[in-house]
């Protein structure tokens, strides 16, 4: 196994396992730093974890870059940089004026509007970019019926996460398993969709019931108020209507491209990345103060994050946990669903999904060369499990950390336990079900 840092220096040799084991150690810290929020900011946490991992040697610089998703990083700087100009031209405040009427000035309707859009939007958009839209709006929207946006938040979230299970593009493991199971967009609406709706269902009144006890579904705006905010026009002064319109057409190409993109070979990433470029070219606008409003924390997190999961790959511990799931497995395919749809769930809720994904995306093409299209199930358990499992902690997916860092931009705390209290019982409540209905449908009655 290659080494480098102090391991290297000192020609310490470490076997294969011990490795492991120290990948895991530093994993297990970072952790516990992002849990001790008071403490220590989750991008040190991350930097904290990616530095040591780099300085003792479990992997070495060249393996640690690798391990970053460009895809990913590309998306979120460029989709931020759309949203930023998008927001710069008033875009924000209609949207949430003409939303605000939609649903009357009603806490819970503002609650089930907002999830149904967002979780609709997700499973064609990627969900990153869906909530790096919806997050504003919904601050927006919270301030003016003078209500609390962080459940909202956190509400919108778990939505862009269970509506993205839904379609082949909706989020990034879908995007994997669909590239190496060789699975169609009509697989995935056939095959997941059906509990990814469900799941939504049943987490949104979950959330919904949360929300409710907490005391968050009152209506805080008098009637007074509530009148002239339904009432009210946006102060034409915030709006550049040309600004808009440039920064709405180029959101809208975009949104094009992300669905056939992945037909004519653009990573969403690159997409973003040109038409950001584009957009920055046209606005007028300069391009320090939009790359000002960059939210480098999150991508500099997302970058260290990356090479302390990158040290876990490196050093086998994915793969080994992907032999074990084969080892328990056997040729018990209905057995097969609950362990891999239950463990991804589980993973993916406290490693980014997507290089877990990979791992057991390729063993499980071992197992279909052996076994052929009998396996097929465990195909869709690991994307009901990967994704939905994403809401289970505040680092789960993408989206969780990008939401967190708006609403912190905008005096909001999101920490990991305050998302935890929403998000753990909801994604209990989806994965349990969605994976237990896909057993007995299998097990049971042997597939639809």
């Amino acid at each position: 196994m290659e080494v480098g840092g102090l391991l290297h220096a000192f020609n310490v040799h470490l076997s294969k396992t011990e490795l492991a084991e120290l990948s895991v150690l530093l994993f297990v810290v970072t952790y516990a730093m992002i849990l001790l929020e008071k403490f220590f900011h989750r991008t040190i946490a991350a930097l904290v974890g990616a530095s040591l991992a780099l300085v003792i040697g479990v992997i070495t610089p060249e393996r640690a870059w690798e391990a970053i998703d460009q895809n990913t990083i590309l998306l979120l700087f460029g989709m931020m940089n759309i949203v930023t100009v998008m927001g710069k031209s008033g875009f924000f405040h209609i949207v949430a004026a003409k939303a605000v009427k939609l649903t009357k000035g009603s806490p819970s309707r503002v609650l089930w509007i907002f999830s149904l859009l967002t979780a609709f939007f997700s499973a064609f958009l990627d969900n990153v970019t869906t909530v790096l839209f919806m997050a504003p709006v919904m601050i927006n929207i919270a301030e003016r019926l003078k209500l609390n946006p962080i459940p909202y938040l956190i509400a919108i979230v778990l939505a862009s996460n269970t509506g993205g299970t839904a379609t082949l593009i909706g989020d990034p493991p879908n995007i994997i398993i669909g590239s190496i199971a060789g699975k169609t967009f009509n697989d995935f609406l056939y095959e997941v969709a059906p509990y990814a709706i469900l799941a939504f269902i049943l987490g949104l009144i979950v959330m919904h019931l949360m929300m409710a006890k907490g005391g968050f579904l009152e209506a805080k705006a008098s009637p007074e108020e509530l009148k002239e905010i339904l009432s009210g026009e946006v102060d034409e002064s915030l709006l550049d209507r040309r600004l808009m319109k440039k920064s709405v057409g180029v959101f809208l190409v975009t949104i094009v491209l992300f669905i056939v993109g992945h037909n004519i070979g653009l990573e969403p990433g690159v997409i973003a990345l040109m038409m950001a470029t584009i957009l920055a070219f046209i606005s007028g606008l300069s391009p320090a103060w939009i790359l000002e409003k960059v939210e480098w924390t999150t991508l500099i997190f997302f970058m260290g994050l990356f090479m302390v999961v990158g040290a876990l790959e490196v050093n086998g511990v994915f793969e080994d946990a992907a032999h074990w799931l084969i080892k328990e497995i056997g040729d018990n395919i209905h057995h097969g669903i609950l362990i891999v749809g239950f463990v991804s769930a589980l993973i993916s809720g406290f490693v980014d999904n997507i290089p877990f994904t990979m791992s057991m995306a390729y063993v499980l093409k071992g197992m279909e060369a052996q076994m052929g299209s009998v396996m097929d199930p465990l195909w869709w358990a690991l994307s009901l499990g990967a994704c939905l499992g994403g809401n289970l902690t505040l680092i789960g997916a993408s989206a969780n950390i990008v939401t967190a860092d708006i609403a912190e931009r905008n005096g909001y705390k999101i920490d990991f336990f305050r998302f935890m209290k929403y998000g753990t019982p909801v994604a209990a409540v989806t994965v349990i079900v969605a994976i237990l209905l896909f057993y007995v449908e299998h097990a049971v009655f042997g597939g639809f």
